[in-house]
């Protein structure tokens, strides 16, 4: 057995594999914490995006736009402040060297397009390196990523069917934790979440179902995150609800609210998102989500809790 999550040091949670990663999340009881951040954004202290989630609680960190192909991650080597001085590093060190400084379990969205997909508005077209190719999978691998989330920024044209054909492969190519889901439309003209997608999901092996957090999308209320909570645990995977429609930059009290809601309903890790980056304290939306799902004693103890631990 592990150790839950919320107790972990960095070098025992950095030396999980996926399934250990997995059950150490699940003995954490719905208090687990995941920060999404933009790779690009430039930071302008010397530090990376993934630092400051990590020192404001997060557990886990997810790389957005990360160009598997392309390696780039702002503030994260010296003078590389900003796109014009950022380098791209293919030395295969960049995630071990972000794992070193953020003592968290490092994942990467890589994004199921499905060029056959209607669209419900224009389609923006994706480097190869951020979508779930195999020879991007197998590249997160090489680059030592500790979980694949599979989902789709806007407009970028993922479906639900591409996402569970792209689970299978992952699972075949990759050794890390899977998770499957969308947090929007993604542009695609079809529900966000229905059952039957969620299963498919978990038939094809995803070890965690992703669905938007209660109040982020139209007609997605707790009656349909409870079904899917119920739907996901009886056949062994978990569930993420994700705050991803910029709403990370309403404020505390929406944040609270939210997360207690989610919370109720039984999902086993609460993802808040990377629009608000650059123009909202991260204090005023991580360190509300985790104070509000595990209490002060657990906030504190993740943010203090020393990476050399």
């Amino acid at each position: 057995m592990v150790k839950r999550l919320i107790s972990c040091n960095s070098s025992e949670v950095l030396q999980m594999n996926g399934t250990q990663l997995k059950q150490s999340i699940k003995a954490s009881e719905g208090r687990t914490v995941l920060s999404e951040n933009v790779v690009l954004h430039e930071t302008g202290d010397g530090i990376t995006t993934s630092e400051v989630a990590a020192a404001f609680g997060a557990d886990l960190i997810l790389l957005n736009l990360f160009d598997v192909n392309h390696p780039k991650i702002l503030g994260l080597y010296p003078g590389e402040d900003n796109l014009a001085t950022a380098k791209e590093h293919t030395d295969g060190k960049i995630i071990h060297d972000l794992q070193r400084l953020v003592g968290r379990p490092i994942g990467v969205n890589l994004e199921p397009v499905d060029l056959d997909a209607k669209m419900a508005e224009d389609r923006f077209t994706l480097p190869e390196g951020r979508t779930a190719s195999l020879a991007s999978i197998k590249k997160a691998q090489e680059l030592g990523f500790n979980f694949i989330c599979l989902t789709g920024n806007p407009g970028s044209g993922v479906s639900n069917k591409k996402i569970a054909e792209k689970v299978k492969l992952v699972k075949e190519n990759f050794s890390g934790l899977v998770i499957a889901g969308k947090m929007h439309g993604a542009g695609v003209d079809e529900p966000v979440v229905d059952l039957e997608a969620v299963q498919s999901f978990i038939d094809a092996g995803a070890d965690v179902i992703l669905v938007p957090a209660v109040g982020t999308v139209p007609e997605f209320d707790s009656e349909d995150l409870r079904q899917v909570v119920k739907l996901a645990h009886q056949n062994g995977a978990l569930v993420m609800s994700t705050i991803g429609t910029s709403q990370e930059g309403s404020g505390p009290n929406f944040i609270e609210q939210t997360a207690i809601r989610n919370k109720i309903c039984g999902v086993d890790i609460q993802h808040i998102g990377d629009a608000a980056w650059g123009i909202q304290s991260p204090f005023e939306n991580i360190y509300p989500l985790s104070k509000a799902i595990r209490g002060e004693r657990h906030t504190i103890s993740r943010m203090s809790r020393s990476i050399n631990r």
